[in-house]
């Protein structure tokens, strides 16, 4: 009878030494190609510098001023409004008065969103308005509107917002 011999079993192992260079490499393959997008904030186009700065009085009757306070109250020329309704209220006073100029003015403890919350509203009473006229005037909607004609409803719906500095009301 043949005796069988067991035979001496080999441990297995996986080679690590070149694990940590694997490593590394591939760390450095993602931090070079990987993307990060700091393209967050908002698209505001400011005018250029001016050396000269003349002091321009303005009638007031030209001007809505929108206050928005830390806790999201908004006061029109004076009058109580909420967030959603800046913008039904400014394109109802630009239609009276085309040519108005709307501040904008906030405290300096307005959070950022309510802030850019008012912004878009005023904003979209100008798209409101915008779209209005190319109805009139084309009779197509405004993303239907070739440059040319896009070009004269801008021309003729300026937008025109000022950015008051915000105060400090404590």
């Amino acid at each position: 009878m043949a005796m069988l011999r067991k035979r001496a079993s080999r441990d297995v192992e996986i080679p690590t030494s070149s694990m940590a260079d694997i490593s590394f490499l591939l760390l450095l393959f993602f931090l070079v190609t990987t993307t990060i997008d700091v393209d967050t904030g908002i698209g505001l186009v400011l005018p250029p510098p001016v050396e000269e700065t003349d002091i321009v009085k303005m009638d007031p009757d030209r001007i809505i001023k929108v206050l928005v306070n830390a806790a999201g109250d908004v006061l029109i020329n004076d009058e109580l409004a909420s967030l959603p309704q800046i913008h039904e209220i400014v394109a109802n006073k630009l239609r009276a008065k085309p040519k108005m100029i709307i501040s904008i003015k906030t405290d300096r403890e307005t959070p950022y969103r309510i802030y850019i919350g008012a912004l878009d509203e005023i904003k979209q009473a100008y798209s409101t308005l915008r779209e209005e006229y190319a109805m009139q005037t084309f009779g197509v909607p405004l993303k239907e509107l070739t440059k040319e004609q896009m070009d004269q409803v801008r021309e003729n719906v300026k937008q025109s917002i000022s950015i008051a500095e915000p105060e400090r009301t404590r």
